[in-house]
């Protein structure tokens, strides 16, 4: 959600801080600022809207200064205006944060019986009140922070910075991620690395409850207990943290298009030479030893897990409960003996994910992750961690992370399978032949795009749609109806087939379109039948399927799109595509920010 950046510099700061905010823009944000000491004064400058703003706002009113802290809001307490806007300064301090401060009420209270009100509506004004109090009485800058630390409940990761204090920034975490940067004669601190990927390759990540005191010079970590610690310096691949458009008119657009190779990159980390096994990173999982898996997610990554239940409880006949991460933990559920908890994430910070993993702990037999940020909390926290390899998402709507996502599960399931006994070495070597073939097809259905975009300037103009889906395809109908209303604010809705009698025909009018996932399988007989009760009320239906399925049922039809014929396994893989092109080109014939949709973030690190 909000971006932190923050920098010990040698040279002015102010445009550093700028453009690496601007990478940081594709976690969603509202309003920008930065603030800079220079020699020894500190100040700020803050703008409401896109970071051109704040730009504009520094040429008329340049920030000088070698030291400085810069911040990208998503509002949660308060509206998003200029007030209300991060830094945060309370006298000599300024502080960032992301996350939230749960008891900030309790402590803007005991501020106001010392006499200190409040300017904002934020829960993060909060903390510079503090810590300038704690200077007020006496305390060091450090001090101050540490003091103020202490009486915080909720999530954040927070960088201060001090009037007078021109070698000094102070950065902490609980809940949020943050990473300190190391340069020569220089150090950084950024919510994740692509901020700080201009500038250096070598990333230390606080652990939950550090605290890093930092000059240009020295890096004082200490842990939750205030012990002091030695945190590992990693080296990044800068590649990984590429942020250009590479030509296209949106970063949704070229991951869209990246899918084949990110895809082929995942099945190579994964499959044998030979193609006769799936390897799993470090010692793997013993799937004969496990009876249950229950996976918890948010948004996109909830949707991979509905898909892979199917694949779990088809190919290794084994039960899994999928829940959503927010709700998972507050009913408590049992943990039992020979359960795997699985957790996705794309960023691997998700707060309602990594709450819920923490609760598995100690009561499920192993907790695994599937994640896109091998240094994140939720990766480092499990007992193994799946890398799906798809690269920087900077789209807010997620595309090839979840067709990674996908990847990687049923490369999962496969494995368990044949472990368990249900999947023969040779029946498991034409799945995975099938797999290996699947980048291909993809490029092969992207010819499909052109037709996509005529269904979506039509699309364009409607209130509402509906996706269905039977099986398999359900999930991917409950994805397409996120994505639609995620960047073209279209109202979508996604039933399970058979559910359509029960309720939701009732919606079915002449302006209605209903999008229907239909690839020519079991249960397509079925699926069509339902698409032909939508059609007798005069519901416009655009039916995804393939060839087969396209001669079968196409007659009375609004729209068809025809995908190449694939293994019916593999298939939700490659049906993620359409709706992806559909949501997009909608969005785009809108005119509305597909890359940065309205109230989204891209990295959910609060409640």
């Amino acid at each position: 959600m909000c971006g932190i950046v923050g920098i010990l510099g040698q040279h002015e700061v102010a445009p550093t801080l700028v453009e690496a905010l601007k990478r940081l823009e594709y976690r969603g944000y509202d309003s920008a600022g930065i603030a800079t000491v220079n020699e020894g004064a500190l100040d700020r400058r803050r703008a409401v809207g896109k970071l051109v703003n704040l730009s504009d706002l520094l040429v008329h009113e340049p920030l000088a200064g070698k030291s400085g802290i810069g911040h990208t809001r998503w509002a949660t307490h308060g509206a998003p205006t200029l007030t209300n806007t991060h830094p945060h300064r309370a006298g000599r301090v300024a502080v960032v944060h992301n996350g939230i401060i749960e008891n900030y009420r309790d402590l803007r209270s005991d501020l106001a019986k010392a006499g200190i009100a409040h300017q904002t509506e934020t829960d993060t004004e909060t903390v510079a009140l503090l810590a300038q109090h704690h200077i007020d009485q006496g305390a060091t800058p450090e001090e101050a922070a540490r003091c103020t630390l202490a009486r915080l409940e909720g999530a954040y990761a927070l960088a201060f910075l001090f009037d007078g204090e021109q070698d000094l920034m102070i950065a902490a975490r609980k809940g949020s991620p943050l990473a300190i940067g190391h340069g020569e004669d220089e150090v950084y601190v950024g919510s994740d690395a692509i901020a700080l990927a201009p500038m250096t390759d070598r990333i230390t990540y606080l652990e939950e409850g550090d605290c890093a005191v930092l000059t240009r010079s020295a890096i004082k970590i200490t842990d939750a207990d205030g012990q002091p610690v030695q945190r590992e310096a990693r080296t990044i691949r800068i590649d990984a943290t590429r942020i250009d458009k590479a030509g296209h008119k949106h970063f949704m657009s070229k991951e869209i298009a990246e899918q084949p190779t990110v895809i082929s990159e995942t099945l190579a980390a994964y499959i044998a030479n030979d193609a006769s096994d799936i390897n799993l990173p470090g010692d793997g999982v013993d799937f004969t030893k496990i009876n249950r898996i229950v996976m918890a997610s948010c948004g996109t990554a909830y949707y991979a897990c509905l898909t892979a239940k199917y694949w779990f409880e088809q190919l290794a006949h084994l039960p899994v409960e999928v829940d959503f991460a927010s709700e998972f933990r507050y009913r408590t559920p049992p943990v039992t003996e020979g359960t795997a908890a699985l957790f996705v994430s794309q960023s691997g910070e998700t707060a309602d994910t990594l709450a819920a993993l923490r609760y598995c702990e100690g009561k499920a037999s192993s907790i695994l992750a599937v994640t896109n940020v091998p240094e994140s909390s939720i990766a480092r926290e499990s007992d193994l961690n799946m890398p799906i390899y798809a690269g920087a998402e900077i789209g807010v709507a997620s595309t090839k992370a979840f067709t990674c996502q996908l990847t990687v599960l049923l490369l999962m399931a496969l494995k368990a399978a044949h472990a368990r006994g249900h999947l023969t070495g040779e029946e498991l070597k034409v799945k995975l032949a099938a797999l290996r073939g699947l980048p291909a097809i993809m490029n092969q259905a992207m010819g499909i795009e052109e037709a996509v975009r005529d269904v979506a300037v039509q699309l364009s103009h409607s209130r509402d749609a509906l996706f269905l889906g039977r099986g398999v395809m359900f999930p991917l109908a409950l994805e397409g109806a996120l994505k639609l209303k995620e960047i073209s604010y279209i109202h979508a809705e996604a039933y399970a087939s058979g559910e359509l009698k029960h309720g939701p025909i009732a919606l079915i009018d002449e302006n209605m379109p209903v999008i229907v996932m239909a690839p020519r399988d079991a249960l397509f007989d079925k699926t069509v039948s339902n698409m032909q009760e939508v059609m007798a009320r005069g519901g416009k239906v655009v039916l995804i399927t393939d060839a087969a399925g396209a001669a079968e049922a196409s007659d009375g039809v609004w729209h068809t799109i025809v995908l190449p014929d694939i293994d019916d396994v593999i298939a939700p893989i490659l049906y993620a595509l359409p709706v992806q092109y559909l949501a997009y080109h909608t969005a785009v014939a809108k005119g509305t920010d597909v890359d940065q949709p309205r109230n989204l973030a891209k990295s959910v690190t609060v409640e």
